[in-house]
């Protein structure tokens, strides 16, 4: 579900401690920071309208194992079919299933939406209830439900929450952007990176944003 007339404050600049925290913890992320002074690791929401926890899931659930560009191409075709805008978790449920297959989601992703939907509606998940977990509490309730795993959960944490401390271990773009930057000859593994991602806590989420940045600008 969004909300359209909700003003939406421009996304923050880094912040300073944050920021300083990983310059001095990693001599790779220095560079970076030092490149995008201004950088603002939320900017790229602003091309969004503003989402609720269930509308961030249905993101979350359409781009595994997808590519942003196909990821947005099924939103899109989810939201006209929904009159220009993702569905509440009602108009999900009473929706047939074959108007999420002609989006181009698969049989198996469209059951869990509805199966994230039936628990939005019964009162299992909620947007307050979800801020009021701890990391660890929102992966287990989200984990609980068939198809979504530890990268869609993170996911959830990272754009929904704005949580601080969150690592994206099974993300190829960002295990690509690792490999490149810290010199890997192969693609890192999860124990490499958690190895890795060790220094920068408790500041992931932002080194996170800023090896984003540098794979996709190139």
């Amino acid at each position: 579900m969004t909300d359209d007339t909700r003003p939406r404050k421009p996304a923050a600049v880094a912040d300073p401690k944050a920021r300083e925290f990983l310059r001095n913890a990693d001599p790779v992320l220095a560079q970076l920071i030092d490149a995008r002074p201004d950088f603002r690791p939320r900017a790229w929401m602003d091309e969004l309208p503003p989402l609720d926890a269930f509308a961030t899931l249905i993101f979350q659930v359409v781009g595994q194992q997808l590519s942003v560009a196909a990821t947005r191409t099924i939103v899109s075709r989810i939201e006209e079919r929904f009159g220009g805008r993702l569905p509440t978790p009602a108009e999900l449920l009473a929706a047939d299933p074959q108007v999420l297959r002609s989006a181009g989601l698969s049989a198996r992703k469209g059951a869990t939406l509805r199966a994230l939907a039936e628990r939005f509606v019964d009162g299992r998940l909620s947007d307050d209830a979800l801020a009021g977990m701890t990391d660890d509490e929102v992966e287990a309730a989200l984990t609980e439900v068939p198809g979504i795993g530890p990268w869609s959960a993170h996911g959830f944490l990272l754009v929904a929450l704005d949580r601080p401390d969150v690592f994206l271990t099974g993300d190829i773009a960002l295990r690509r952007a690792i490999q490149r930057l810290y010199g890997f000859d192969h693609v890192p593994t999860p124990d490499e990176l958690i190895e890795l991602s060790d220094r920068w806590r408790p500041y992931r989420s932002l080194a996170v944003s800023y090896l984003f940045a540098s794979e996709y600008a190139g």
